[in-house]
């Protein structure tokens, strides 16, 4: 089974930038969509080939828009409370009412954004969610003006990340320990916009007071992942090297220089993590080639076709 995670950034821009072509040449099995960006009724029509969409496009125009691509259509949906787009391979579109989940705390005011989608695999015994994470910022103490891309906010972003983090590491058990009594293996693929070790981060010390590196950021990582509960499937599978990163910026030359981070990522509960045989990360050769700031991730797992669970 493979299996790739990929933050397009507008899955419009995407596309003119050879997404349709890489998905054909790359044939997965699973792809976890994030920033898909786009109304559903604006969704290209021959973006996804023979692939099925459960899309939650969210409520804020041009922004965020999780969604998984399935050879088949899922056995269940679940939300946090929104209705989501299910596209067959044919084109044909319906809206379907995700399945009543109970929001963990702290965690419905993001409801509506387009952050989050789970499916249940028809032909394997598998969860698989979508996750965008929200970028964030830095604490107040941090923000130094004329030093920053963006306006100091007195610490604003970085306090809404800390607040979804902390709903969403009990969200996260509540999934995971539902798959098990469902006898699935859980699997979360998504841009979760924290590197967590100095591997994962090109120029690591210079780093160390940016979102996406913070030391909180990295202790809320830790904590959610272990052998007991989900699996860092590519460093577990690419212990010694640094990287491979995922994401580089647009600005400079980051992309030639290699300078980027490693925040794109595959959570599997233990067994599914020790399936994995290989994982890779799809960068592009050259500049003009990228389809996005990120990379696909994209992971082999060694997981038989099941008919019926």
């Amino acid at each position: 089974m493979r299996v790739a995670t990929f933050n397009v950034n507008g899955i419009r821009a995407s596309r003119r930038r050879g997404f349709t072509e890489w998905l054909a040449a790359r044939e997965c099995d699973v792809i976890a969509l994030q920033e898909v960006r786009c109304p559903a009724d604006a969704l290209p029509g021959d973006a996804f080939g023979a692939l099925h969409l459960t899309y939650d496009p969210g409520s804020r125009a041009g922004r965020n828009g999780v969604g998984v691509l399935t050879r088949v259509p899922p056995a269940g949906v679940r939300t946090w409370g929104a209705p989501v787009l299910s596209r067959a391979a044919d084109g044909a579109t319906r809206w379907r009412e995700a399945a009543p989940d109970v929001l963990a705390r702290g965690l419905r005011r993001f409801a509506d954004e387009g952050r989050y989608v789970e499916v249940d695999l028809a032909d394997r015994p598998i969860t698989v969610a979508s996750l965008y994470l929200p970028k964030g910022g830095l604490p107040a103490h941090l923000q130094k003006p004329g030093r920053m891309r963006e306006a100091p906010d007195g610490g604003a972003r970085y306090a809404r990340k800390m607040a979804f983090l902390d709903a969403f590491a009990r969200h996260l058990d509540h999934s995971r320990r539902r798959a098990r009594r469902a006898g699935r293996d859980f699997l979360l693929l998504g841009d979760l916009n924290i590197a967590p070790e100095p591997a994962d981060v090109t120029r690591w010390r210079a780093s160390r007071q940016m979102e996406g590196f913070l030391p909180e950021e990295r202790e809320w990582f830790a904590a959610v992942t272990g052998p007991r509960r989900l699996v860092d499937v590519v460093r577990r599978l690419r212990p010694d090297e640094i990287g491979p990163m995922s994401w580089w910026s647009w600005l400079g030359q980051t992309f030639e220089n290699d300078v980027g981070w490693r925040i794109d990522h595959h959570l599997a509960t233990p067994a599914l993590a020790r399936a994995a045989v290989s994982a890779s990360v799809d960068r592009a050769a050259t500049r003009p080639e990228r389809m996005s700031d990120h990379a696909p991730v994209v992971v082999e797992y060694a997981v038989d076709h099941t008919d019926h669970l």
